[in-house]
C-alpha cells in the first residue's frame, strides 16, 4: 500500500465532493424555481444570542447522557486524524486537521438540531431520534450541503499544506520537538502561524455564513440546497454584528473545548449544537 501525496489525494476528494454538491444544487435549484416561498429573516441582537445559549444549555441538561454519547465521535475522530497524520510523517497537518474538523461540525450537529426540535414540540427525544433526520423534508439537500462542507474542509487542508510548503517546507520535520522549535522560534514559523490563522479565519467565516441557518432549515422545509444557503447568507448579512459575536462565541468555545486534549468538546459541541437550533428559530420566522 502506498501513501499518496496529500495534495494529490485532496484534489481528488475535493473534485468528487464538488461534483456531487453541484449536481445536488442544480437539482434543487430547479425545485426552487417552481415557486417555493422564501423564508422570512428576522433581526436579532446580542441578548438573543444569550437566550439561545441558555436554551441550548437547557436541552443539554435535559438530554445530557444522549448528546454526550453522540458527540464522543467528534473528539475521537480528531484524535484518529491527528494520530494518522503524525504517524505518516505529516506532522504539519495535525493542527489543520484538528482545527479544520470544526468546518464539518454542522454536519455532526444535525442530530442535535433534531433533538432540540423534538423537545420544542413536546415530543420524546433520545439518541435514536437522530436517525429520523433521513425523513427530513430537505434530506437530499442536507446530503448535498454536507458534501459542500467536506469540500471546504479538504480545501482548508490543501491551503494549510501549501502554507507549510511556502514557509517551513518542503522537507518534513524530523521530530515533534524540532517542528515545535521551528514553528515558534523562527520567522518562517511565525509567518506560517499568521498566514494559517488568517486563511483559517476566512474558511471559518465562509462555513458559518452558509451553514448557520441552512442545516436546521432543511430539517423543517424542503427549500433546496441553494435556497437554504441563500437564506443563511441573508440571515448573516441582515445581522452582521450579532453573527460576528456568535462566530467569536463558537470559536472561543471550540478553542476552550480543544485545549484539554479535545475532551472538552464533549460538552462544548452539544451545547453549541442545541444553541444553534434556537438561534435559527430567532433568525427565521416559522
Amino acid at each position: 500500500m502506498s501513501i499518496r501525496n496529500p495534495m494529490e489525494w485532496g484534489v481528488d476528494q475535493f473534485s468528487a465532493a464538488a461534483r456531487s454538491a453541484a449536481a445536488e444544487a442544480a437539482r434543487h435549484g430547479r425545485g426552487n424555481a417552481l415557486g417555493r416561498s422564501a423564508p422570512v429573516i428576522r433581526r436579532i441582537n446580542v441578548a438573543d444570542l444569550r437566550d439561545a445559549l441558555a436554551r441550548g444549555a437547557g436541552d443539554l441538561g435535559a438530554k445530557r447522557a444522549d448528546v454526550i454519547f453522540l458527540c464522543l465521535i467528534y473528539p475521537l475522530a480528531g484524535f484518529v486524524l491527528a494520530r494518522a497524520a503524525s504517524g505518516y510523517g505529516m506532522l504539519p497537518l495535525v493542527f489543520p486537521l484538528i482545527s479544520g474538523f470544526a468546518l464539518i461540525g454542522p454536519v455532526t450537529a444535525v442530530g442535535l438540531y433534531e433533538i432540540s426540535r423534538r423537545r420544542e414540540e413536546g415530543l420524546e427525544a433520545s439518541w435514536k431520534d437522530v436517525f429520523s433526520v433521513v425523513h427530513a423534508p430537505g434530506f437530499d439537500a442536507l446530503v448535498g450541503l454536507s458534501f459542500v462542507l467536506l469540500a471546504i474542509f479538504v480545501a482548508w487542508i490543501l491551503a494549510a499544506y501549501a502554507i507549510f510548503l511556502a514557509t517551513l517546507g518542503p522537507n518534513p520535520p524530523t521530530s515533534i520537538a524540532s517542528f515545535a522549535n521551528d514553528v515558534f522560534t523562527t520567522p518562517a514559523g511565525w509567518t506560517m502561524i499568521v498566514a494559517g490563522i488568517g486563511v483559517g479565519f476566512l474558511f471559518a467565516v465562509l462555513v458559518l455564513t452558509i451553514s448557520v441557518v441552512s442545516f436546521p432549515l432543511l430539517l423543517e422545509r424542503d427549500v433546496g440546497l441553494s435556497g437554504a444557503v441563500r437564506t443563511s447568507v441573508q440571515a448573516v448579512l441582515a445581522n452582521p454584528g450579532p453573527m460576528a459575536v456568535w462566530g467569536m462565541i463558537v470559536a472561543g468555545g471550540l478553542l476552550l473545548g480543544a485545549l484539554p486534549g479535545l475532551v472538552g468538546l464533549i460538552i462544548v459541541l452539544p451545547l453549541l449544537g442545541h444553541a444553534t437550533w434556537h438561534l435559527y428559530r430567532k433568525l427565521v420566522e416559522h
